[in-house]
């Protein structure tokens, strides 16, 4: 069953960072404007994203908008692999660089943001990065993907063929996860939710 906390309005963005000369990104739905003079921004990033580590050491990151015309491909390339065990930006091509030297992402997303860490809040299993925004820029007028969107026209359907495995589904974010089995301990790759947030398909 859909999570009510799923109908408060989220967009889908993929935050990158660097930190000597290595690349990182992850996909996340929280960023918020709440101040406009001077203009500030919320992130919100779970402690387990490789980005977040980056994030806390360097202090400085980049948001780029999805939009309705980002691809599966997206999501799967920055959400179902870690920056820990792979470099996501090996091969990768459809992204620039700002002014603060990080990347921000090109394809599928209509402007990018610039930020500074003015402060952090630690939230337990997130940290809340208070930035100022020191660079931004729209890059079309292409609508942006909400979270809705995301689960209604971008993530895959259920596979209905037959299978001889089961699948199990994440309740928050549409991950699946193939197996007899799933295990107790097992993380969410994207959403980073336990297996309690998970439904047999």
């Amino acid at each position: 069953m859909i999570n009510a906390m799923n109908k408060v309005t989220y967009g889908v963005f993929v935050l990158t960072a660097k930190k000597n000369d290595y690349d990182n990104g992850c996909i996340i739905n929280t960023v918020l404007q709440v101040t406009d003079n001077p203009e500030q921004i919320i992130v919100a990033v779970n402690k387990i994203n490789y980005t977040h580590d980056i994030i806390m050491d360097t202090g400085s990151f980049n948001i780029s908008v999805l939009s309705e015309k980002s691809e599966f491909d997206m999501f799967k390339h920055f959400g179902f692999q870690s920056g820990r065990d792979v470099n996501k930006f090996d091969g990768f091509e459809d992204f620039k660089r700002s002014s603060n030297g990080i990347s921000y992402i090109t394809k599928g997303t209509n402007a990018y943001i610039s930020g500074k860490v003015k402060q952090t809040i630690d939230m337990g299993t997130h940290t809340l990065f208070v930035a100022d925004v020191t660079e931004k820029e729209v890059l079309n007028e292409d609508s942006s993907a909400s979270y809705e969107y995301y689960h209604k026209n971008i993530k895959p359907q259920a596979n209905v063929e037959a299978n001889d495995k089961k699948k199990w589904v994440c309740t928050v974010c549409g991950y699946e996860y193939e197996g007899e089995d799933l295990p107790e301990d097992f993380i969410c790759p994207w959403c980073k939710h336990p297996a309690s947030d998970f439904e047999k398909l």
